[in-house]
């Protein structure tokens, strides 16, 4: 499908990869990965064609489409969430253009013999059969299928896209690229703004998904669910397995070890080889000797091992001091955003070494709480923080608060104090700003370097209480693991607030969950937490099942009894008699499609033949709406 061949792409003198090859074939479900800076968004630009390369060869076949989710999208304004998604289906857009334009020339002509309305019925014949063969009569649906999947409700499809945040146009720029149904889909972090709900919806998509997949993303568990294969891209070198990430791992460690052993003992073959040469050469009956094996040296093919890039960042969260046994304490806690109300009596109590994870839908409050809990928006309710207590806070959105005119070292010495002042090129060494980089202004930085920044800076200040709002956004995977054997070695009280499920795994031991303006307790760690959903979601089903049971038994007896049946008998009366006139009606215009097919000419010659044609379209809409009012109808009476 796409052969990449000897791809080689630099930077002012420097490369960033050299001589890569690969090939992407229909089933591949491909997991990019690598370093922060190693190229991965670069290869990912380069393959949709947005960027060019300095050696190489990438070949496509025919009639190939790649859909690109990049991080940065420009929407026009005015456009609501369904007319913005609905942008996915360009062809199918031009043909409705088209069909309005034919038929509103047809509604004013009345030559039905002339051969110009003759040719605009083959027109609109050949349209009408375009528009179905590329979806037209279901793309509506599938469009709101998969808005929903990724956390939109009906009431969102008619908002202007402006009104939502970041995160939330990015879902939009993803469900288009979904419904585009691409060959080859190249997503670069396509979980960063997604809840874990959405997360779980979009693992099975692209399990079904029948073309190529090839992703960038720091989430390890969406990687392992998702991928059959891994390209990781390090020291401007690529590694190649077809395995998931995990497994992946494991192979290139045994490879690296086979690759070390044989190394050692050809090192041991040259040497040796070599001690013979200065040996023989000192004698002259021994010259030709000497020279041959010199020329077997020459030609051996040398054993390399690349190295295993394993800088990462060094964080340690020390303790500043013991505060009391309560260190948060909310109650009645409520915000509202204008009209949007988001949380609503919120009782909470954070007891001293708490370790707490928040999750649950993008929009259900989860930052907003956790910026109440560190005094950093007004609200209605009491907030209490107890004795001693010292607030660490990592907004979601901290890397919007660096300046980018500054360099890192002023960034950091600008925010530090008498104390960690002289501490500030050793804090900056152990988030790997090393030599230079000290002297980097932060607009240069990319979007990992800018998050290892904002987390240096939170060690400036003495803390014992950590607030975190998804902080692993933009992070590597090795530097993210760091992260979290620092938050698991953290002996103050922890809020995390993440949809990143591998990362929370042991990082928790009660999770919120933040839905309809309240928060549910579970106790216990995200696992326990997922699988509790699970049971509830089943409880749900079952209980809604009993309601209607009983409902059907509380109604069974007595005069109302007998008006509700005699109301739902009607209805099903009616219901029957429609979906009667639907197969008919969808049986004479399958024939009529037939006819066309078969023996164009004569049909369309037939008296009034375009007008009984629509006439039989438009009955058969007008039946399916009535079927659709009087199931909903229905429903309500079982």
């Amino acid at each position: 499908m796409i052969n990449v061949h000897n791809l080689s792409v630099s930077f002012q003198g420097d490369y960033l990869f050299e001589g890569i090859t690969f090939q992407l074939t229909p089933g591949d479900r491909i997991g990019l990965v690598g370093k922060n800076g190693a190229g991965k968004s670069t290869l990912l630009r380069i393959l949709a064609g947005e960027q060019e390369y300095d050696e190489g060869q990438i070949a496509t076949d025919k009639e190939v489409s790649v859909g690109f989710l990049k991080q940065d999208i420009d929407f026009v304004k005015g456009r609501t969430v369904l007319d913005e998604a609905y942008e996915a289906f360009t062809e199918l857009k031009e043909l409705e253009k088209r069909l309005e334009v034919i038929t509103h020339e047809m509604a004013e002509r009345t030559d039905y013999e002339s051969e110009a309305y003759h040719q605009l019925m083959v027109d609109m014949n050949e349209i009408q059969h375009q528009y179905e063969i590329h979806g037209g009569y279901n793309y509506q649906g599938d469009t709101e299928r998969i808005l929903k999947g990724l956390g939109f409700v009906r009431k969102d499809f008619d908002m202007p896209t402006d009104t939502f945040s970041g995160g939330w146009r990015m879902r939009i720029e993803l469900a288009k690229l979904l419904l585009q149904n691409n060959d080859v889909l190249l997503l670069d972090e396509p979980t960063n703004h997604l809840d874990i709900e959405s997360i779980l919806w979009l693992e099975e998509f692209l399990k079904n998904y029948s073309g190529v997949v090839m992703l960038v993303s720091h989430d390890r568990m969406f990687l392992d669910n998702i991928t059959n294969r891994t390209i990781e891209i390090s020291l401007g070198r690529i590694y190649d397995y077809n395995k998931p990430y995990s497994n992946y791992l494991a192979l290139r460690a045994e490879l690296r070890e086979q690759q070390l052993a044989t190394q050692k003992n050809q090192q041991k073959q040259i040497e040796q080889t070599e001690k013979l040469i200065e040996k023989f050469r000192a004698k002259a009956s021994k010259a030709t000797m000497a020279q041959s094996l010199i020329k077997k040296l020459d030609r051996m093919d040398r054993i390399e091992v690349d190295e295993d890039d394993n800088s990462v960042m060094s964080v340690r969260f020390p303790v500043s001091v013991t505060p009391g046994k309560v260190v948060l304490e909310a109650d009645n806690i409520s915000k509202s955003y204008g009209d949007n109300h988001v949380l609503s009596g919120i009782h909470l109590f954070v007891e001293r070494g708490s370790k707490i994870a928040f999750v649950g839908q993008n929009g259900q409050g989860k930052s907003t709480l956790a910026k109440i809990l560190v005094g950093d928006i007004e609200h209605q309710g009491s907030m209490k923080a107890g004795h001693n207590v010292q607030l660490g806070y990592f907004a979601q959105n901290q890397v919007d608060y660096l300046d980018g005119s500054k360099t890192v070292e002023d960034t950091m010495l600008d925010a530090a104090d008498e104390k960690t002042r002289p501490r500030v090129r050793d804090i900056l060494g152990a988030f790997l700003f090393r030599g230079d980089d000290v002297h980097k202004y932060v607009r240069v930085l990319s979007g990992g370097e800018r998050n290892r920044l904002a987390l240096a800076k939170l060690l400036l200040q003495p803390f014992n209480v950590l607030v975190m709002d998804e902080p692993t956004n933009h992070l590597d995977m090795k530097s993210k693991n760091v992260l979290k054997d620092a938050l698991k070695q953290f002996e103050g009280t922890l809020i995390l607030v993440s949809h990143d499920r591998e990362f929370l795994q042991g990082l928790s031991n009660k999770v919120y969950e933040f839905k309809d303006r309240k928060i549910k307790e579970y106790l216990g760690d995200i696992d326990f937490f997922l699988e509790q959903r699970n049971l509830l979601n089943l409880r749900e089903a079952e209980k809604r099942s009993e309601e209607n049971v009983q409902k059907k038994e509380k109604i069974s007896g007595g005069k109302q009894d007998y008006e509700q049946q005699k109301k739902r008998k009607s209805l099903q009366n009616k219901l029957s008699k429609v979906e009667s006139n639907i197969n008919m009606l969808e049986r004479e215009i399958k024939e009529i499609d037939v006819e066309l097919q078969i023996n164009y000419e004569q049909t369309i010659a037939q008296p009034n033949f375009f007008d009984e044609y629509q006439a039989k379209k438009e009955k058969l809409n007008s039946l399916l709406e009535e079927w659709e009012t009087l199931s909903e109808t229905l429903e309500e009476y079982s």
